[in-house]
């Protein structure tokens, strides 16, 4: 089966047979795959009255478990948002009454952003429908090719993950 990266490849290699083109047959994939898989997170999400900032945000309080809870700082680093963008969001969706900011215990000047109920609600059903995309997207795969996969893809980003700062 021939996709739009083996023509682009074939192209390339006919107009520059002096470099090696490789890399395109995979990270081109990767590229083209992440633009679907956008387009999915961007329908499974609006299903649900959610912008992708702010599923990452819901979601990193979800799985962070009862009390759905974690400090402004704790979010910055799960979501790779500036500490100005993390509060922005953060006002938001309190605006919204997905998540409430409360008194930290243990730092008087400190805050914890708390998901609420309707956070909790909306962040669940939104994982659901990604899921449902994202199955979708692997339907051609079986099982052992979806395990596979994750090992090399894992391979290629844990440098990436893994860099200090």
């Amino acid at each position: 089966m021939e996709d739009e990266v083996d023509r682009l490849v074939a192209a390339w290699r006919r107009e520059r047979p002096d470099l090696d083109v490789e890399p395109l047959e995979v990270l081109s994939r990767v590229s083209r795959l992440a633009r679907h898989l956008d387009r999915a997170r961007r329908l499974a999400f609006s299903e649900h009255e959610l912008e992708p900032w702010e599923f990452d945000v819901l979601t990193s309080l979800r799985r962070a478990g009862a009390p759905y809870q974690l400090s402004p700082g704790q979010l910055l680093t799960q979501t790779l948002v500036t500490s100005g963008t993390m509060t922005n969001r953060i006002d938001r969706l309190t605006k919204k009454g997905l998540v409430e900011r409360l008194p930290d215990p243990s730092d008087r000047r400190g805050v914890l952003v708390r998901l609420t109920d309707e956070g909790r609600d909306r962040a669940d059903q939104a994982l659901a429908g990604l899921l449902e995309q994202e199955r979708a997207i692997l339907g051609e795969l079986s099982r052992a090719q979806r395990g596979e996969l994750a090992v090399l893809l894992r391979q290629l980003t844990a440098p990436f993950d893994n860099i200090p700062g």
